[in-house]
């Protein structure tokens, strides 16, 4: 498949399902009736920057994942490749599949069913005017910091929940997927971070939640009927 659009998506979807205590990962199970992973295509598809999809997935669960969009009759365009050791290394195997010309591209977790149109459309819009758009909320709740054994209280409003997508221009991500791998690096952000580039926070949503505990999906089945009503 060649890939030469304006805008490029990585979904990446390397949960094993530990924490969800069941039988398929989490980007597999049942949401208001299809896959979680489903709806996340689904929503960068149908956004205005109508991005070239490509779905970073473990080889463990390829045949799995055609079986599923066999039975759910899923047309949607989106290249399948696998994944790697680690988030850093899927993001990397995305990234080597996009031409190194003047694009912009998001990094989404496949687990983030609910993430709006108009935030993925915002959000490729900014980094192609700045550079990168991190996708942040506030801390609701009060926070705390340990260090060695001593918690201390932080300032609830400098305090910003990351969440994705993170979205960048290309010359900016590629160049910092260039580095070594480093545990440090815990998304996109903290990459591309670590070679000097500012990162911009952008405002995004409550509801864009992470599927990770089985009550999630209550919530996000919640929130669905709630948008849909």
């Amino acid at each position: 498949m060649t890939l030469n659009p304006k805008f490029f998506a990585i979904i990446v979807a390397g949960g094993t399902g530990t924490r969800m205590q069941a039988a398929v990962p989490k980007q597999f199970l049942l949401l208001a009736g299809k896959p979680v992973l489903m709806h996340t295509i689904e929503a960068f598809h149908s956004s205005a920057a109508n991005p070239a999809i490509i779905l970073v997935l473990s080889a463990d669960y390829h045949t799995y994942w055609k079986e599923l969009c066999a039975e759910y009759h899923f047309k949607l365009p989106h290249q399948l490749i696998t994944g790697g050791e680690t988030r850093f290394h899927s993001v990397k195997n995305g990234l080597d599949l996009i031409p190194d010309t003047d694009v912009v591209i998001a990094v989404h977790d496949a687990v983030r069913p609910l993430i709006s149109r108009t935030i993925i459309e915002n959000t490729y819009q900014y980094a192609a005017e700045h550079g990168n758009a991190v996708t942040v909320v506030k801390s609701r709740d009060s926070v705390r910091l340990m260090e060695a054994g001593v918690s201390r209280s932080l300032v609830r409003d400098d305090v910003y929940l990351v969440q994705t997508p993170q979205t960048f221009k290309s010359a900016q991500i590629k160049k910092a997927y260039e580095q070594v791998y480093d545990p440090k690096f815990t998304d996109d952000a903290s990459v591309v971070e670590e070679t000097g580039v500012k990162i911009n926070l952008f405002e995004g949503s409550h509801q864009n939640i992470k599927i990770t505990f089985p009550e999630d999906i209550a919530i996000a089945e919640a929130i669905l009927r709630k948008v849909d009503s």
